[in-house]
């Protein structure tokens, strides 16, 4: 017996079919209350990728030039890690965004009161260091890091 509705949903994925079968799963942001599209926004994983890489570069360039003295030593990355840690709790802390977030126009902010909060930035920051939670998404787009600090990236 041949089912092609079936086998057409499968391949489509698990989202495909429940919106097959009726349910709504809204825009990214619409359970935060976020507008779907332009300012305060929830940010796409591109821009947040491309501001992440800017970020890291950033990083490695510090601790290699600066740090390192130019060396390429296996301590580099270390530095380059212990870079990106304190330039991200003090600049998301302070003014919501990176230098690399701030070129991609990407701001972090609490969802309670849409403002700043170094504590938050700080959890956040530890989370996304540790890499593993801000690979695991929600349906909105956001990291684990995010919901555990209860923030969001949005575009500015």
């Amino acid at each position: 017996m041949d089912n092609r509705q079936a086998l057409g949903s499968w391949l489509s994925g698990p989202r495909a079919a429940m919106e097959e079968a009726g349910a709504d799963f809204g825009y990214r942001g619409e359970r935060l209350g976020l507008p779907q599209d332009g300012a305060n926004s929830v940010a796409g994983p591109g821009r947040r990728l491309g501001a992440l890489a800017v970020d890291w570069a950033l990083s490695v360039l510090i601790a290699y030039g600066l740090i390192t003295n130019g060396y390429r030593v296996p301590a580099t990355s270390n530095w380059a890690l212990g870079v990106f840690f304190v330039m991200s709790v003090l600049t998301v802390g302070t003014i919501g965004f990176t230098p690399g977030k701030r070129l991609f126009g990407v701001r972090v902010v609490a969802l309670e009161t849409g403002t700043v909060q170094p504590l938050r930035s700080l959890l956040r920051t530890v989370l996304l260091c540790l890499a593993v939670p801000a690979l695991i998404w929600d349906r909105d787009g956001r990291g684990l890091h995010d919901r555990l600090a209860r923030t969001v990236e949005v575009r500015v």
